[in-house]
């Protein structure tokens, strides 16, 4: 192959040169044929690139329909039931409601109802008018000890910080809160201009005290009065871990630094900023009961929760067990699957860490319910949460609402192009690039946020309605059926049977299923 490179890059040069000799107008030949001969010419002798070593210039076509093989999938090889991790028609169905375009499809449905984990709804003969039914109920947060409660919608826009987000994706997300009277997630970049533009604001605080730490990266009390008291901000969420990398740190290189996101973060400029993998304000259960009773005040009673995607079962029952002994107890606590995503994480994070979101849920409901305290606290469901099913199936396993983030950014406009690590994000959404970020116009992008999450909310309470519930309060694990494999089929309730009311207070009452992770559980360490 590199013989024949060099046979036929002479052979050309003398033609070129024989033809400019006849005549000059063949002197764009150079054009082509010389950068052409040049770069195989370098692909001969370069050493990195052992196929472009063996095949000069036509190797390099390998590494061009490599890198448009993503786009050349979406477009022209994948089925509407391919694409991941969203396919085609979850994808589908967001764009047609943000737009408020017809959802309906025709000719019945593309799933396999036999194939192993179809799910479906229970409906009733006793099915309720639509009508008859609140197309936007909220929900009740906050426990006995809190006093400035907060009635949420049942669909919200999950954790995504400003940095990760585009300003004018921040913008379209926080408006289109205020169009819809929905809230809104800070994530843990800190709490930005772009978050408080009408819309009611939930502050994630992770474990790098962003816009409330001190020059060091410890938690900052007088920063956080100054900006928990805000009237836009309605909750406080103490972030543990999120489903994409939990239990990873994050960094953000000082090259990204600018003086906008140092001025948010209350970070300096020329150095990197570090997201520890875990909290210093707190080493234990008891001591975290402390710090939400000091959020609590410092936020003159706003709801104090935690954002946490279960790892060890233990652990959580630690913070179950330390609730019981100092009856303080979180007024919330959301639930992130291992599924859910982010802009960069690193595979194996992404694929094996973390316990899946329906698993953990019916985890979290039962060890709350099992030590008696699940009246104090509403669980809120995040991971793949897009359609109305998804809301349904949330809540019949213990979910009380729902957070969603890469739904919201397909009202947006994302594309699902997989950029979001790279900074070259082609719809303006995951990018710091001015140029890429003026495509997104929040002010369009705002109306397509607040109309996809009221259909979504709209279709759940159709599917409520359907199986004869008037209220989210009213889904039971019986109202969703799953298929365990072609000639088997359970609800919720029979895969994850409850645990009995206070069962998890006394060890002679720990199930047989709870009992190690049980014994294990400290107050006095995680």
């Amino acid at each position: 192959m590199r013989k024949a490179f060099l046979i036929v890059s002479i052979t050309m040069l003398s033609l070129t040169g024989i033809l400019i000799y006849i005549n000059w107008k063949f002197c764009f030949l150079l054009l082509i044929f010389i950068p052409l001969i040049l770069m195989g010419l370098y692909d001969m002798y370069q050493s990195k690139k052992t196929i472009r070593r063996n095949f000069p210039l036509l190797g390099r076509m390998r590494y061009l329909l490599e890198s448009i093989g993503p786009e050349m999938r979406q477009y022209f090889v994948e089925t509407d039931l391919d694409g991941k991790p969203f396919n085609r028609l979850q994808r589908s169905i967001v764009y047609q409601r943000s737009k408020k375009e017809s959802d309906s499809m025709p000719f019945g449905t593309q799933l396999d109802v036999y194939q192993d984990g179809y799910e479906w709804i229970n409906h009733s003969i006793r099915a309720i008018s639509f009508s008859n039914v609140n197309e936007n109920p909220r929900v009740h947060i906050g426990s006995s000890q809190c006093t400035k409660p907060y009635d949420a919608s049942m669909f919200n826009i999950s954790a995504m910080s400003f940095g990760s987000l585009s300003k004018n994706a921040i913008l379209a997300l926080n408006n289109g809160a205020k169009q819809g009277g929905f809230y809104h997630n800070t994530g843990e970049g800190g709490l930005s201009p772009y978050h408080l533009q009408g819309g009611d604001v939930v502050w994630n605080i992770g474990t790098g005290y962003f816009s409330c730490r001190t020059p060091d990266g410890k938690f900052n009390y007088d920063e956080y009065v100054k900006r928990a008291t805000l009237d836009n901000v309605k909750m406080i969420e103490i972030k543990f871990s999120q489903g994409a990398k939990p239990g990873h740190g994050g960094i953000l290189p000082k090259e990204k630094v600018t003086d906008e996101i140092a001025n948010i973060r209350l970070v300096s400029k020329g150095q990197d900023i570090l997201s520890p993998p875990t909290h210093s304000a707190f080493t234990t259960p008891l001591e975290l009961m402390e710090f939400v009773k000091l959020l609590r005040k410092g936020s003159e009673g706003k709801p104090i929760g935690m954002k946490i995607c279960i790892g060890n079962k233990s652990e959580f029952l630690s913070i179950c067990k330390a609730m019981v002994e100092t009856q303080t107890y979180l007024d919330f606590i959301t639930v992130d699957g291992g599924e859910g995503g982010t802009g960069a994480a690193p595979q194996e994070y992404s694929d094996h860490v973390g316990m899946p979101l329906r698993d953990a849920l019916a985890f979290v409901y039962d060890a709350l319910n099992g030590f008696g305290i699940k009246d104090q606290i509403k669980i809120i469901a995040s991971g793949k949460v897009i359609t109305g099913f998804d809301i349904i199936r949330n809540l019949s396993i213990g979910a009380d609402l729902c957070n969603s983030a890469r739904g919201m950014m397909f009202a947006l406009g994302c594309i699902q192009a997989l950029e979001c690590h790279a900074n070259t994000c082609p719809t303006g959404v995951a990018t710091q690039n001015p140029e890429l970020m003026k495509g997104l116009v929040p002010e369009e992008k705002s109306v397509r946020v607040a109309r996809f999450q009221h259909e979504t909310v709209k279709s759940a309470m159709d599917l409520m309605a359907s199986a004869g519930l008037a209220h989210p309060d009213d889904v039971t694990r019986d109202v969703v059926t799953t298929r365990i494999d072609r000639n088997k089929v359970e609800t919720f309730a029979e895969i994850f049977p409850e645990l009995k009311t206070g069962c998890l207070v006394n060890e002679n009452s720990v199930p047989k299923d709870f009992l190690y992770f049980w014994k294990k559980a400290s107050v006095e360490k995680f």
